[in-house]
């Protein structure tokens, strides 16, 4: 995962409330176990619409309640393959918000206020270690969890949180009573 510093660029404005995992990604497209490939996919119905319009830029303005529905993780996969970097909403699904840092997708909630501004400034920059929103001459600030951003500033997913411990890890495997036959042994 990409360390997150500062997501700069034109908005893509989305301003429907209530957009639920099946929507951002239909569940026929989840047939593959890589995280990749999942953007051309993305609002695949919606896309279809006469009209529809939705740029790949850095940085997703939407409406309250983004990513509710199933705990679907290939919502944020296809947010991210589309091009996204941040998704600023006044509000998310818990478990899609949750889905959205482990792979560095950043999730910022905004007042629906600033929000509907950012979109019409049409560009901004999310500054994490700031954990500020500057578009049209302003600057917002948002809140997030302190490891959850001790994370994304860092690039460390759950995997490279794991190894940080990896020579703890093999001292208790090498030291730890065992009974019976010894599996890890080749």
């Amino acid at each position: 995962m990409e360390p997150i510093r500062t997501i700069s660029g034109k908005v893509s404005d989305l301003p429907r409330n209530d957009v639920d995992t099946d929507q951002i990604i239909p569940k026929q497209f989840l047939k593959r176990v890589e995280r990749t490939g999942f953007g051309e996919f993305l609002f695949f119905d919606w896309a279809k619409a006469p009209g529809w319009s939705l740029p790949a830029n850095p940085i997703l303005v939407a409406g309250r309640n983004f990513g509710c529905g199933s705990s679907r993780e290939h919502a944020p996969w296809a947010l991210e393959d589309y091009g996204f970097e941040a998704v600023v909403a006044p509000s998310f699904a818990d478990i899609f918000y949750s889905n959205c840092t482990k792979i560095g997708l950043l999730p910022v909630v905004l007042e629906e206020a600033d929000c509907r501004a950012l979109a019409e400034a049409g560009e901004g920059e999310v500054d994490l270690p700031n954990q500020e929103v500057r578009f049209a001459e302003r600057s917002v600030s948002f809140d997030i969890d302190q490891d959850i951003k001790h994370r994304l500033v860092n690039g460390l997913d759950d995997i490279a949180m794991t190894l940080r411990l990896a020579e703890a890890i093999d001292h208790f495997e090498t030291e730890r009573e065992r009974v019976g036959p010894v599996t890890t042994a080749l």
